[in-house]
């Protein structure tokens, strides 16, 4: 499959992402090495290392984690279509966190060598990156909030609707469905709810008929009604930056 060039980017299509100037364009396409494609199950990156690339994800979707001593792993978040990752061992020597794919996945391919050349050629591409993380930020801050102060009902509803909206918002929801390849566990890891807790609860949703997550597929039947029970706003993802 041949590399996708910056100007024609797919996700670029999507309202999701802040336009690039033709300036931007250029320098990105300076700025990208190539791409990587993984199978499922591959570690992307691996905590503790200190990867010589960062990665926008062009297709597919992986989730980060991080390993206990005892060789448990805690879900952190989920990665999906735009998203980027690397930036930590980019700025702190080494990843803080592990990137494993869950389906073959497609990412673009920076050189971290450059990251600083990013800083001194492009100041509104280096914010960008400064938004990036201050939303990552802010969504830990609303997962710890939802562990701490919702149910587990509500949890699950707040997180299937969000993933939902995110996967819409990059054109890949068709007739109120999205693909969702991760394990009931990593939901369950993420949220803090025990594996027969996070599949009782999937059945409750699914019974009053505000979605359904079977075979690799999430189905949103009634949006507004799952953001009322996730104790959350219906309303798609903020317009974001694209590296």
């Amino acid at each position: 499959m041949p590399t996708v060039p910056c100007r024609d980017c797919p996700l670029r299509r999507q309202p999701l992402f802040v336009p690039f100037t033709e300036e931007e364009v250029l320098f990105m396409e300076r700025f990208k090495q190539g791409e990587l494609r993984v199978d499922p199950g591959t570690t992307i990156l691996m905590e503790g290392s200190n990867s010589p690339q960062l990665y926008t994800v062009l297709r597919g979707q992986g989730v980060r984690y991080k390993t206990l001593e005892d060789g448990r792993r805690q879900v952190i978040n989920f990665l999906f279509p735009g998203d980027f990752t690397g930036l930590q061992a980019g700025l702190m020597g080494e990843m803080k966190h592990s990137v494993e794919a869950r389906t073959p996945m497609t990412l673009c391919a920076f050189d971290r060598a450059e990251l600083w050349q990013l800083f001194k050629e492009q100041p509104a591409r280096a914010y960008d990156l400064t938004w990036i993380a201050a939303v990552e930020e802010h969504f830990l801050g609303e997962t710890i909030a939802t562990l701490g102060q919702r149910d587990a009902v509500q949890r699950v509803a707040w997180a299937l609707l969000k993933i939902w909206q995110r996967l819409r918002a990059v054109g890949l929801e068709r007739n109120g469905t999205v693909p969702l390849p991760f394990r009931q566990q990593d939901l369950a890891d993420a949220l803090g709810l025990s594996l027969v807790h996070t599949n009782k609860t999937l059945a409750r949703l699914r019974a009053r008929q505000l979605c359904d997550w079977s075979e690799r597929a999430l189905r949103v039947l009634d949006a507004p009604g799952l953001a009322a029970l996730g104790l959350v706003e219906a309303e798609p993802p903020e317009r974001r930056p694209l590296m």
